[in-house]
């Protein structure tokens, strides 16, 4: 397992470097290769009782992020890879759902102050992208629903799943909302700069985060 790790943050790292470095064309024929590693490592894991959520979720991740390799081809690769993510974002959210939970999260007013953050966040990305959005307006509002409540599930677990898979998760949560939100605002917003190294980075960042803690929570000793 820490052998396909280890692939995935050398491919990880050189696609990344490609990037730094001005070699976007040749960082693109990467790109198909990040994820299908942590796909394997999710794969060859022993069995869990969520084990195919995970798998699901990483793999509609990569169908996406092939999707929209081809984004500048057209504006129906971007909505096809919006739904792939879509699709694995809600996966996730069962994922996280169906994980043993341990302490009560309802009773512990950190989890409503982060529920309220979350909120805010939803409703600053709405008010900031709605008017740039023209004819897709109900789907991005549709996605920016689906990752707040995805960051939500994710710090309701960070309340009542083991420590410290808990904040491996969140922080991988936080940088996937990050990564959707940069994507975004480049997109329909104002162009960034650097946007293509850091959506990356923290997308890359995210999955291995969320990969690697729900395989740490289900199985503490599978990752050493």
């Amino acid at each position: 397992m820490s052998r396909l790790l280890n692939y995935f943050l050398a491919i990880s790292t050189c696609y990344l470097l490609l990037i730094i470095f001005g070699q976007d064309n040749i960082a693109w024929y990467f790109k198909p290769f990040l994820l299908p590693f942590l796909i394997l490592v999710a794969y060859k894991s022993d069995l869990f009782a969520t084990k195919k959520w995970l798998l699901f979720a990483l793999i509609f991740s990569w169908i996406g992020d092939v999707i929209l390799m081809f984004a500048d081809k057209g504006e129906l690769y971007f909505i096809l890879g919006l739904v792939c993510f879509l699709i694995a974002h809600i996966l996730f959210i069962v994922l996280f759902i169906k994980q043993k939970t341990e302490d009560n999260y309802i009773k512990n007013w950190r989890f409503w102050l982060g529920f309220l953050a979350v909120i805010v966040y939803l409703g600053c990305m709405l008010s900031l992208l709605f008017p740039k959005l023209g004819d897709l307006k109900i789907p991005v509002s549709v996605y920016a629903f689906t990752i707040s409540l995805m960051l939500v599930m994710a710090t309701k677990g960070y309340f009542s799943w083991q420590k410290p898979m808990n904040l491996l998760i969140l922080i991988g949560a936080l940088f996937f909302i990050t990564s959707d939100s940069l994507l975004a605002i480049n997109k329909f917003y104002n162009p960034i700069l650097s946007a293509n190294f850091i959506i990356m980075f923290t997308y890359i960042v995210a999955q291995y985060c969320i990969t690697a803690g729900i395989l740490r929570l289900n199985k503490k000793d599978l990752m050493r």
